[in-house]
């Protein structure tokens, strides 16, 4: 599979991922053939980035950590959650820890796999991917800090519901009364579920909290702020940088990383920063890139513990016979050799 933008998808391509709606149904499904009206309604319901299959890829396989059902179950679940938010009803606690208790498995399960926050979003459906995607990264980062199950339960169900307060939609969050702020909001919703810990609701309440005192809602310093959310801070941050067009441009993930790196201790915990570092695939498999060589490719494989340094296939086809010239380039060994552009 390679993961391109819509913008250079031809009608004709296979598509390499599902696409889901944020009730957790499927729009489009892995290895549809996309035709010219499909390929404008993605652009059109916010879609920018896709899989599409590849034949010189077919052996490539892109690990994930939590399957496509459990993402579609868990989506399923904060939509219903938000659904019943929004209409003054009490969510549903119990089936919320049970999609949760689902998610931690596969993470626990899938640990040693390196984070690529590549799935497809919809205008429908960004809340919730994102949502997924920040609570997949804290609890592996709580994996690596050495949390028990119990901590990293409390940490799950808080990075998971860290926006909660955004499905209550009375008040604009840029108000400025702090107390209309999505974090009180949150605060609020969650601190009376005695299904879950009072530090479920601080998660809510301090994810926009800096090490310095200059975040939001109580501008705390950094010995006040709880570690959950500390984590959650660094995770919501980075999928935001990677995602969010209203912080400006996007990020691709060495940026993101880099320019989080230059956050350390002001706005972020140095400490977790150094473990999320750990567990994030700075140039995700599927990705095209071109090296310092001024060959072009596309990685197709990672090495744990050097993000930095993937493998990537270059195909080349030979003018004279026609022949495809594929070599792969480690660039854990080829030491000279590095990524200069994501394409």
């Amino acid at each position: 599979m390679k993961y391109v933008h819509l913008d250079s998808v031809e009608s004709g391509q296979y598509l390499g991922r599902t696409i889901f709606a944020s009730n957790g149904s499927i729009l489009l499904s892995e290895g549809v053939q996309l035709t010219v009206f499909m390929i404008n309604t993605l652009n059109r319901i916010g879609v920018t980035m896709i899989y599409i299959q590849d034949p010189n890829l077919e052996d490539v396989e892109i690990p994930e950590i939590l399957s496509e059902e459990t993402k579609r179950i868990v989506m399923q679940q904060m939509g219903q959650t938000f659904a019943a938010i929004q209409s003054g009803k009490e969510f549903n606690s119990r089936s919320m820890s049970i999609s949760i208790n689902t998610l931690l498995d596969e993470v626990m399960k899938n640990r040693d796999v390196l984070i690529q926050l590549t799935d497809i979003r919809t205008k429908d459906n960004e809340m919730y991917v994102h949502a997924t995607n920040v609570c997949m990264m804290a609890v592996l980062i709580g994996i690596n800090m050495g949390f028990s199950e119990t901590q990293l339960k409390e940490l799950a169900v808080g990075a998971l519901l860290h926006d909660v307060g955004k499905a209550e939609l009375l008040f604009d969050d840029e108000s400025l009364d702090l107390k209309r702020h999505h974090t009180w909001r949150g605060f609020e919703l969650l601190k009376s579920k005695r299904e879950f810990s009072l530090l479920v609701a601080h998660v809510a309440f301090q994810h926009h909290e800096a090490m310095d005192g200059s975040g939001l809602p109580r501008g705390l310093l950094s010995e006040d702020i709880h570690v959950y959310a500390k984590i959650t801070a660094v995770a919501n941050m980075y999928d935001n940088l990677l995602f969010d067009i209203s912080l400006g441009r996007r990020m691709m993930p060495y940026e993101a990383c880099e320019h989080m790196m230059a956050l350390a201790e002001t706005k972020l915990d140095r400490d977790i920063l150094i473990q999320f570092l750990k567990i994030v695939s700075i140039y995700p498999t599927g990705s095209s890139v071109r090296l310092s060589s001024r060959e072009t490719g596309v990685v197709v494989g990672q090495h744990r513990g050097l993000p930095s340094r993937p493998i990537v296939r270059i195909v080349k086809q030979d003018t004279m016979d026609r022949e495809l010239d594929i070599k792969e380039i480690d660039l854990a060994k080829h030491t000279t050799l590095f990524i200069e552009q994501v394409l």
